[in-house]
This record gives structure tokens, sequence and C-alpha cells, in this order.
């Protein structure tokens, strides 16, 4: 009877450890609509035509990217499957866009979905069915809202840290400038433009001499670009996307209008922007970075260049290797799967949201020397720091520091 009893005994006790083997097993792994052992989901939406299709580069470059991943094991075992759409930057196009990759695709996430009108549109959408707007492709300020957007995070510096950073430059090189300002008549454009007040601080209302907006819609901003110079501006600050930048980088060399030019960081593609304008056109004009630009010759023995290079060859060989946008979609998509690497086998929503708020000084090949990604549960800008660039011959050059901005200081 004793003997009966002890391997009854280890009997249960076996159960036991059985049972607790399979509940950690299934704590393990967690999956919420859109990942499974084997595939993760991941929409994504694109201006592929419309006036913003340059951009759409972007979104090929990170499908090449996660053809590489895939290529190489996936993630913890699993597959990527990038779903993008177009949406002609259209708004309504964009909501459409959203919804059927949610409702009818079925994605674990929506990633890098471009532009501040589209992702505006779709952002109180993606905020009630809890589905993370990850790493979205604009650097409107809004997007660093956990508090009332928990599910939407932006990736790059946003427009209002750049626009202080060029407007605290002419405070102390050019403190008796007369400032023209252009930008596209929407939010995007009118982000980059309170940064610029709030840099300027007091001195604004005095300094900037004429605020002119433009429609997306427009053909061409040549009118504009006459206005401002009528004004006698001496400073110029172009808050334009890449087919308007180069519009106004050739109208202002055709009519002789010769400012100190600052040009937002999303217009400053060497392939779709200053080649198109015209290498004369655009010298000496001052942006800030905080990639390494293909074109700048000081990369060309850089690893992380070559890396790219090596990347694109295989993954992506027709892609235009002087637009920096490329540049700019293979970074993203390392910070996608660095964040879904670190979900492990929980690839819920909650902890895709939890993970890409704990990046700690994360540095994507691409970066410029001394930038780091980080966020907190408070802080949802993964990127925050610019180096001054100033265009020479047919590159950028930097110039001074790496410079931290923040809207307050």
């Amino acid at each position: 009877m004793p003997a009966m009893h002890v391997r009854l005994g280890a009997f249960s006790a076996a159960l036991v450890l059985a049972a607790t083997l399979s509940t950690a097993a299934s704590a393990q792994k967690k999956y919420d609509t859109g990942a499974t052992d084997t595939e993760i989901k991941i929409g994504n939406i694109m201006p592929y035509s419309g006036p913003a299709s340059a951009y759409g580069v972007i979104g090929k470059t990170e499908e090449a990217y996660f053809k590489k991943i895939n290529a190489e094991g996936g993630i913890n075992g699993r597959k990527i499957n990038f779903v993008t759409y177009d949406d002609a930057y259209s708004p309504p196009k964009t909501v459409e866009q959203a919804r059927k990759l949610v409702e009818s695709d079925e994605v674990l996430l929506i990633f890098q979905s471009l532009g501040t009108p589209p992702n505006t549109a779709i952002q109180k959408y993606m905020n009630s069915k809890k589905v993370p707007q990850l790493f979205v492709a604009t650097g409107a300020t809004k997007w660093n809202d956990p508090q009332n957007f928990p599910w939407t995070m932006g990736w790059q510096p946003n427009y209002q840290i750049e626009s202080i950073i060029y407007a605290k430059y002419i405070l102390k090189n050019l403190p008796n400038a007369k400032i023209a300002v252009l930008y596209q008549n929407d939010d995007y454009g009118k982000d980059y433009l309170k940064g610029f007040k709030d840099g300027l601080g007091a001195k604004a209302a005095s300094m900037i001499v004429i605020e002119d907006s433009y429609e997306v819609s427009e053909p061409t901003i040549d009118s504009h670009i006459v206005k401002m110079k009528a004004t006698g501006a001496d400073v110029f600050f172009n808050i334009t996307t890449p087919k308007f930048a180069a519009q106004a980088i050739k109208k202002n060399a055709e009519i002789g209008w010769k400012p100190t030019h600052f040009l937002n960081n999303v217009s400053v593609s060497v392939g779709t922007v200053m080649k198109p304008a015209g290498f004369e056109a655009g010298q000496d004009i001052i942006s800030s970075a905080y990639l390494k630009d293909p074109t700048d010759a000081q990369w060309k023995n850089d690893p992380a260049m070559k890396a790219w290079n090596e990347f694109l060859d295989k993954y992506y060989p027709e892609a235009n290797r002087a637009d920096v946008s490329v540049m700019y979609g293979y970074i993203a998509a390392q910070g996608l799967v660095q964040v879904l690497k670190a979900c492990g086998d929980d690839l819920t929503r909650a902890n895709v949201m939890k993970q890409a708020a704990s990046l700690k000084d994360f540095e994507p090949a691409g970066l410029l020397p001394g930038i780091k990604a980080n966020t907190g549960p408070t802080d949802f800008a993964p990127l925050s720091q610019l180096q001054l660039m100033r265009f020479k011959g047919e590159s950028w050059e930097l110039f001074g520091d790496v410079i931290s901005g923040d809207v307050s200081g």
C-alpha cells in the first residue's frame, strides 16, 4: 500500500508538472490578430501616386528590408507579411485603406503610414480600435501624445524641434533678418511654422515679413516665390514637400532672389529635390539631418553605408541611391524589427506599444554618429537630435554639433 501512495504521489506530481509546463508554454506565447507561430502581418499606407509620390520609395525600401529579414529566418522564427497600399496622399483614401488593413486584412499593426494629413485622418480610428499606428512617417509634433493617443507613435525628429533649431541659428547669426515663410497649408506646414515662431519668441512678429501658404493641389508655387521676393526678405524658410521644394529652389534662381535659404529636412533628397532643381540653384541652402546622406563622400567607406549598399544590391537593386528617402525607410524598418524582436513570443498589440516605448540608445545603421533612438512611457518621440548642414557642390556638408531640440527649450 505505501508503494501505491508513492506511485500516486509521483503521478500527481507529474500531472502538476505537465500542467505547469503547458501553462508556461501558453504563457510564453500570446497573440493578437495578425500574429501566429509563423507570421507577423504588418500594414502600411504610402502615397505611391499623387502629389507626394516621391515618398513612395520609403514603402518599397521597407518591403525590401522585410524580404531580407525573412530570407535570414524572420523574427524569432516568424516571417513578416508586409501589406502595403496606396492612398495617393488623400486622407479619405487613407481612412479606407486603414479600415481595410485592420478589418479585412487583420494586421497586427500599421507601420510607417506616411504624411501628416493622412495620419491625422486615421489617428482616432486606430486608437479606438487599439491597433498600433507605429513609427508614422511624418514629423508632426502631435504623434508624441501618449496620454491622449497611446496607440500612435512618431519616428523622426519632430517638425517643431527642427524649426526651433533654425530659429535659434537665425537669432544668433542673422539677428536683423527679414524672413519670408512659405508653408504647405495643412497640419504639417502649420506645425513647422509654430515651432519656428516659438523659436524666434518675441522677435517673430517683427522678423517675419510674410507668411504665405500653398495648397498641395496647386500645380506650381512660382507665383508665391515672386510675391516673397517683392517683400525684400533676406531669409527664406521653405516649408515644402519634395515636388514644391524643387520648384521653389528653381524659381529663386530664375528670378535672382538670393536670401539665406532654410529648407525643411523632409525635402533634402539630392536625387528627388536638389538635382531636379539644379545643383547651381541650391548652393548654400541650410537644412538639418539625422541620417547619413548616401551622396556624401565622407561615408564612402563607412561600414553602415557598405551594408546599406549590399542590402540594396540584393533586395532593391533599382533603388535611386541618391535619394535619402531610401535611407530613411531602411532605418525605420530596423526600428520595427527591433521592437518585434523585443516582443519575443508576446505578440499582442499592447506589448508592441510597450516595447516601442522602451527603446534605449538604439542605433539603427544609417543614423549620424551620436544620434540614438530613445523612448519611454511618456516620451513617444524616438529621434530628437539633428545636425545642421549646408548644400555645397552636389552634396550636403554637415556643420556644427549634434543638437537636441525640445519644444520648450
